[in-house]
């Protein structure tokens, strides 16, 4: 004869059966997250380090050399990074959902329309490099800091032309899981360009031209070595030769790009901004170059972010073109929890090493002091952008593009911007006041995607992914 516990115990196991296939899940997707993530995680950190490296060169020069390759770096060059990125994050969306549904053919297509797209992209940006230094002081840097940026702008158009190739095969190569090859490539780049570095910038004393060229040809031989490895295996049947249709149907691919390019550069410009505006303070050359070491900081931190990012695009344009709407679910949720305990791991180690990391930088004792006094609030901007990117990575792997353009416009320039000048100028917090109204930006705009992320009806977006897919194919599949 039954007890009354009885109902009670069933209750008990398949709880405990619920919660086994939770913790299953869960370790399961991680293991497919890593995958995708740790090689792209070092791959964005070997890049980054290109220009990261030369910085700390360069910063063992003097405080001009490093103020002016900073703000080249940060303004010019990431000006153009956030538009050459963002026009070819496009493919995430388009080759992670193709690839999800099997139609192979259409990557090495979009790959190639894209080179079209960000080759004329390029060729826009040009003026901006050429003409730079009145740009600058026009944003409120001082001459001197303005005319040796724009001479070192100049010199870097070369790496300018190498984004147009590198960021669609790196979404290319994305989408097919073949994040390996990129790493091992870029950890040889990486290597080449700290020994010749080292070189030209210090033992040649060819300073900020020595760093010019040494950034240059370690990018174009990542580009090259990375079209080398497609063209030889064919990436499975991916790449299949140039084609015509690489010129078909660009008015809507120009469109999903453009969403894309003012998604992603409202969040690169944000922080530009920031060194930008506190150019315009009294005596700007310490609180820039202080500013500037913790953007690098933040940038290494970000490339932890940016591998995420890169990781979780992938997942979920893979399983929503597939159809595998609960995958996709569970990949977020996933993705989510793990980036935010590396930010805040990430944080602690900034804020226990803050007396010590400037060294790395500089050897200005004023500097130094500065950056020191900024370490709580890169703590702080460190945690936050563990998880805004990866939200970002949700975005663009379900195609919400144009929704969180919206989002950043208000979060970071109707809110954060004005509070941060309000802060430092209005009421005289320097550049502390600037980056602490920008870091409410960065806040708010990361609930939202949280709210929206959260509310989400996947099976929905799992039924767009497939009439995407259908849509973008159909110029393809007439023509095979």
């Amino acid at each position: 004869m039954p007890t009354v516990d009885t109902p009670l115990l069933h209750n008990s196991d398949e709880e405990q059966e619920r919660a086994l296939n939770i913790v299953e899940g869960f370790g399961s997707e991680s293991k497919r997250l890593w995958k995708i993530a740790g090689p792209a995680i070092l791959t964005c950190l070997c890049q980054y380090t290109l220009g990261a490296l030369s910085q700390t060169f360069v910063g063992q020069i003097g405080e001009l050399e490093l103020a002016a390759f900073s703000v080249e770096n940060s303004v010019i060059a990431g000006l153009a990074f956030g538009v050459m990125l963002g026009m070819g994050s496009a493919l995430e969306t388009l080759c992670g959902q193709a690839y999800g549904a099997g139609q192979i053919r259409m990557l090495g297509v979009y790959m190639q329309r894209s080179w079209v797209i960000l080759f004329v992209t390029a060729l826009i940006l040009v003026p901006i490099y050429v003409w730079s230094p009145p740009i600058l002081k026009l944003c409120g840097q001082t001459t001197e800091i303005s005319d040796a940026a724009g001479k070192f702008a100049r010199w870097m158009l070369p790496q300018l032309f190498a984004y147009t190739f590198n960021f669609p095969i790196q979404k290319f190569l994305q989408a097919q899981r073949k994040v390996n090859v990129m790493l091992w490539i870029s950890l040889a780049a990486l290597v080449f360009h700290a020994v010749f570095s080292w070189l030209l910038i210090l033992k040649l004393g060819w300073g900020l031209t020595g760093a010019a060229i040494t950034l240059n040809i370690s990018w174009w031989l990542v580009v090259i070595a990375q079209l080398l490895y497609i063209y030889i295996t064919k990436s499975d049947g991916a790449w299949s030769g140039f084609t015509w249709l690489a010129f078909v149907d660009l008015y809507g691919f120009v469109k999903l790009s453009l969403a894309s390019a003012i998604m992603l550069c409202l969040e690169f410009w944000y922080l530009m901004v920031l060194v930008v505006i506190t150019g315009r303070l009294k005596n700007p050359l310490i609180p820039v170059d202080a500013l500037s070491i913790c953007m690098n900081i933040n940038g290494w931190d970000a490339m932890i972010a940016i591998g995420f990012n890169a990781a979780i695009s992938v997942r979920v344009s893979n399983e929503l073109g597939a159809g595998n709407f609960r995958a996709a679910k569970l990949a977020v949720m996933v993705v989510s929890i793990t980036s935010v305990c590396i930010g805040v791991i990430a944080m602690i180690v900034v804020l226990a090493t803050r007396d010590y990391f400037p060294y790395v930088f500089t050897t200005s004792l004023a500097v130094v002091k500065e950056t020191t006094k900024l370490a709580t609030l890169l703590g702080v901007t460190v945690v936050l952008n563990s998880l805004q990117p990866v939200l970002s990575g949700v975005a663009v792997g379900a195609g919400w593009q144009s929704l969180v353009a919206y989002i950043n416009i208000g979060c970071y320039y109707v809110f954060g911007l004005p509070a941060g000048i309000l802060l430092g100028f209005t009421f005289n917090f320097g550049v502390e006041g600037i980056w602490s109204g920008m870091i409410g930006g960065i806040a708010l705009q990361t609930i939202i995607l949280i709210a929206i992320t959260s509310l989400t009806n996947w099976r929905k977006e799992a039924e767009q992914a497939a009439s995407r897919v259908r849509k973008w194919g159909g110029s393809i599949a007439s023509d095979e």
